[in-house]
């Protein structure tokens, strides 16, 4: 059982406790402290290719899109070390997110050079949730995942996303969750998870430095504004080889894949020009709402990484980019013309199966007798989730303030 959450920034004890020995070993010499230099992270995925490595970098992806990515590993690091703050659990976590990213892309990139077919793989038209996180979007996005006819991500594809054998993707997911929760007793009521569940991209478009994933854990508002302002296109487009990948290695490809992000409303533009024949879910709720629950994620994950997190600060931040992406989304909307419809958090709450169903019409999907029936089942289960504990500490959170 997790212990009762009083407080948006209240931190787990053993994250605590991992945080204090850390910070003890590496100040004693017992360990190494994390090197967070971009070069070194480079240095060290690059080792097990040798003269390889810079045939490996460009594997299948344009110049444009090598050097966007060795930009933002540059200007990301940077901006941790200045300003971010981080607590010695938060520079360990902060170290093997990054590593992990810059040992992905190398691996991507010998993969593409030894089979480029992959990059040529023909999806169909996928369906998009857009919308803010906390808005009804993982509903409508488990909800439409469940049609046989679709298909969807998994937390190990996303979270593990290279090609591995006998499961060994799952097996790493799981170890991971395991772990992440013991740190983090309040994560599968904010954001339930579990290896072979369906799973949102965010870990693909982080996997090229999009900004969203990273200052939701850390106080990094300089690489935030510059990667808002930078044209997104070269992290579309290495989500679209991942799904490309993804999709022809689980023989994938002819179903629809069901995708959400809450960042793909801040970035409209060169999603659809990456997915052009995409189908939209626009997820609306009230914005008070929104920001209420989106502090509450970030600060759950900002609190276990630095000691010196600011409420007041994490609740501007938020609703900024909370009006942020509700004026791209709508600029790029008005210019839309593909298949689109909008679904209401409420709507969904009043009945669902009256929502949905208007979904399929809009979109011109069949909902067939099959696929109301996952949906049901999904819905039945989840009436005895974790995530209803959130609400239960965000009451708390409104009595208490």
């Amino acid at each position: 059982m997790a212990p009762a959450r009083d407080h948006p920034l209240a931190r787990g004890p053993l994250a605590q406790r991992a945080s204090d020995f850390l910070g003890k070993a590496w100040a004693t010499g017992w360990l190494p402290p994390p090197n967070l230099d971009p070069d070194a992270l480079w240095a060290l995925a690059a080792k097990p290719y040798g003269a390889r490595a810079e045939a490996v970098e460009q594997g299948g992806r344009a110049p444009e899109d090598v050097s966007d990515f060795r930009e933002r590993l540059q200007r990301l690091c940077a901006v941790v070390e200045a300003e971010a703050d981080l607590n010695p659990l938060g520079r360990a976590m902060a170290w093997g997110q990054l590593s992990r990213v810059v040992k992905n892309r190398l691996a991507f990139g010998a993969l593409w050079l030894k089979r480029p077919r992959l990059l040529e793989t023909r999806l169909a038209p996928p369906i998009i949730v857009i919308g803010h996180m906390r808005s009804g979007t993982t509903r409508i996005h488990t909800l439409l995942a469940a049609d046989p006819a679709h298909s969807h991500t998994r937390y190990c594809d996303a979270y593990h996303p290279v090609p591995a054998r006998f499961g060994l993707n799952r097996v790493k997911a799981a170890v991971e969750l395991a772990m992440l929760g013991a740190l983090n007793p309040w994560m599968q009521a904010i954001h339930p998870m579990a290896p072979g569940a369906v799973e949102e991209e965010l870990a693909w478009i982080s996997a090229a430095l999009h900004h969203s994933i990273y200052e939701s854990q850390w106080h990094i508002p300089t690489y935030s504004a510059w990667s808002e302002a930078r044209d997104p296109a070269p992290i579309y487009r290495e989500m679209a080889r991942i799904l490309r990948t993804d999709a022809d290695t689980r023989a994938l490809a002819t179903k629809p894949r069901v995708m959400k992000v809450p960042a793909f409303a801040e970035d409209l533009p060169a999603l659809l020009t990456a997915f052009p024949d995409a189908r939209l879910v626009i997820a609306q709720r009230d914005p008070d709402a929104v920001l209420r629950s989106a502090v509450s994620l970030a600060a759950n994950q900002m609190a276990m990484q630095s000691d010196s997190c600011d409420l007041d600060a994490i609740t501007a931040r938020w609703r900024r980019k909370i009006a942020l992406r509700d004026k791209r989304m709508a600029d790029t909307l008005a210019g839309w013309h593909g298949q689109v419809t909008r679904l209401a958090f409420d709507e969904l709450n009043t009945d669902w199966e009256a929502a949905i169903r208007r979904c399929y019409a809009d979109l011109g999907l069949a909902l067939t007798p099959q696929a109301l029936a996952a949906m049901r089942k999904r819905m039945a289960a989840s009436k005895g989730g974790l995530h209803h504990a959130h609400s239960q500490q965000l009451a708390r959170f409104a009595k208490a303030g």
